[in-house]
């Protein structure tokens, strides 16, 4: 790798990368592999090195000398010696234990060639609560029913475990691609390079498949890349995901592309209960209950068949209780889907152990630069408040003020204005307050679509914007996630939940789908200048801004 000096490397496993120095686009592909961005300022970006990073970069095949060499490539001075140290134990630490099967399937093993660690562990209470049986100086034998719970309470410790005990097979299921596929070439359906390499990794290379998480943009397929790992293993499937359009999308795609047939295909959601060999439910189902102390009502629905894959759509969305129900299921095996990692409830490593490490990351302005998403240029809008908003805003409490400064009416000019300069071009207006999108709806005439709109009703107005028939729509936070519009070109961002780095990087996902002519879109974030609401843009945009795009800050006058 080439050298450049473009990173202060620091003893508390900070990274200062500078913005403006030549070096810095090659610095930042190599840090994004073992490092996280925290902070943006002008001058330096700072990356956080942190063990789930490290480990995620094991799993992907990065050694602790490769990290070491990369720091060294990137660093303005010397590596810290101290640190150097740290990233050896930490990568040292991924695979130190591993988990084996026993013959009669029933049991395993968890292994180390570390005989002094298992002594430790052992002498752990959160370990010996697990009960595990010592039998030979470097094993301890296990219950199958534990292996989840034992996987995050070691990664929690510090001690990733590699698993090998194996997955069933589960109910086979026999099916192929269509030769013939809506809206493909006469040569029928073939997945693109990148998707075809995401399989793979995930099959592994002893070609069993198992459990990981495949990290890709927005609008790069990654329903295909479920579909296509299910053709590889040939067997019934729970596929969970995070609203009943995502689910009908599911079922459409694999109507379309395969020969799996509607009798087989089941929609588990609000609406309806079918249990088929392959299942499409909603997070928000299985999280149902009655009442706060019930039983979640249909969490059974993870073991209701012998599935041999569950595929975890928008797995960074995945809830709490289905982390835990995800624990008794181990033995089945589990694909995450995702455009980022990024959780704001801080249960990054629940989903690594729990789910699996990170298998494939594929950089989103690698696959722009290869035309299969649009090149989105990114704009920051500051609006100033008018005289007497201002004063309100500085004399409300600090938990209103953020709010006010989301719905500042001033936002609805610059919305009309960049519609009028975008005419004719699909285009989406997003935020997060109805109050504030209803107003804006019947200024510019427009649908709103929200949750409180049935789902028969958001379907025809989603149509009906695919078919040219209208050219915006504005859309609450049902829009995050999962929603299929392909033509959308321009997407205004008018308020937001705080700073979710997440939220950001799904809206801008809505307009990536690759577009005719120039492959351009355009995204807009309105925000209420020198405000609550600009510092939290900061932290929103901190993911994108890893992944290459960068935002012009335009200042509206007065």
């Amino acid at each position: 790798m080439g050298k450049t000096d473009a990173c202060i490397v620091q003893r508390d496993f900070t990274v200062l990368l500078e913005v403006g120095h030549p070096g810095f686009d090659q610095a930042r592909a190599q840090l994004g592999m073992y490092a996280e961005l925290v902070k943006t300022p002008a001058a330096f970006h700072t990356y956080r090195i942190t063990a789930l990073s490290l480990w995620n970069a094991a799993a992907l095949g990065w050694s602790a000398d490769q990290v070491i060499e990369s720091l060294e490539s990137v660093s303005r001075w010397n590596v810290p010696a101290a640190l150097i140290q740290d990233i050896q134990r930490i990568i040292d630490q991924y695979g130190k234990l591993k988990l084996q099967p026993e013959a009669d399937h029933m049991r395993m093993r968890l292994v180390s060639e570390d005989e002094g660690l298992l002594d430790e562990l052992s002498g752990m209470k959160t370990i010996s609560a697990f009960r595990m049986e010592r039998v030979h100086p470097h094993e301890l034998v296990l219950g199958g029913e534990q292996r989840g719970l034992l996987k995050r309470e070691l990664t929690r410790l510090g001690y990733p475990v590699l698993d090998y005990a194996g997955y069933r097979e589960g109910t086979s299921l026999p099916f192929e691609w269509r030769a013939n596929t809506p809206g493909e070439s006469s040569e029928g359906f073939r997945l693109r390079p990148y998707q075809r390499d995401a399989v793979d990794a995930f099959e592994g290379s002893e070609g069993m498949g198992g459990s990981g998480l495949l990290v890709l943009p927005c609008g790069a397929g990654k329903t295909v890349i479920g579909m296509a790992v299910l053709e590889r293993l040939q067997c019934e499937c729970l596929i969970l995901t995070s609203n009943t359009t995502s689910v009908r999308q599911w079922i459409q795609e694999l109507q379309d592309k395969t020969t799996i047939t509607s009798e087989q295909i089941g929609e588990y959601s609000g609406q309806k209960k079918q249990v088929k060999p392959v299942t499409v439910a909603t997070y928000q189902i299985l999280t149902h209950r009655k009442s706060k102390d019930a039983d979640f009502t249909h969490i059974k629905l993870l073991s209701e068949r012998q599935w041999g894959l569950i595929i975890y759509d928008e797995v960074h969305l995945l809830p709490a209780p289905v982390f835990r129900a995800t624990a008794d299921i181990q033995a089945t095996r589990r694909l995450g889907l995702t455009a980022t990692l990024v959780r704001e409830d801080g249960c990054e490593q629940d989903v690594f152990s729990l789910i699996g490490p990170k298998l494939y990351d594929m950089p989103w302005k690698e696959l722009e630069q290869q035309g299969w998403i649009a090149d989105v240029q990114c704009q920051e809008i500051r609006i100033p408040f008018s005289p007497e908003l201002r004063l309100n805003y500085l004399e409300a409490e600090v938990k209103h003020q953020f709010r006010l400064a989301a719905e500042n009416p001033a936002k609805l000019a610059v919305i009309k204005r960049i519609l009028e300069h975008h005419e004719g071009v699909p285009a989406l207006v997003i935020g997060q307050y109805l109050d504030q999108l209803e107003s804006i709806a019947r200024e510019i005439e427009a649908p709103l679509i929200s949750g409180a709109m049935s789902q028969q009703e958001r379907v025809k107005w989603y149509a009906a914007f695919r078919r040219g028939e209208i050219k915006t729509i504005v859309v609450s936070k049902v829009a995050n996630f999962a929603v299929d519009l392909p033509d959308a070109a321009v997407a205004l961002e008018i308020s937001g939940s705080f700073g979710s780095r997440q939220e950001e990087a799904q809206r801008l996902g809505r307009i990536l789908r690759p577009k005719s002519g120039e492959n351009k879109a355009y995204f807009y974030a309105l925000v209420s200048e020198d405000s609550k609401e600009q510092e939290f843009a900061l932290r929103r945009q901190m993911f994108l801004v890893e992944q290459g795009y960068e935002y012009k800050i335009v200042h509206e006058l007065r």
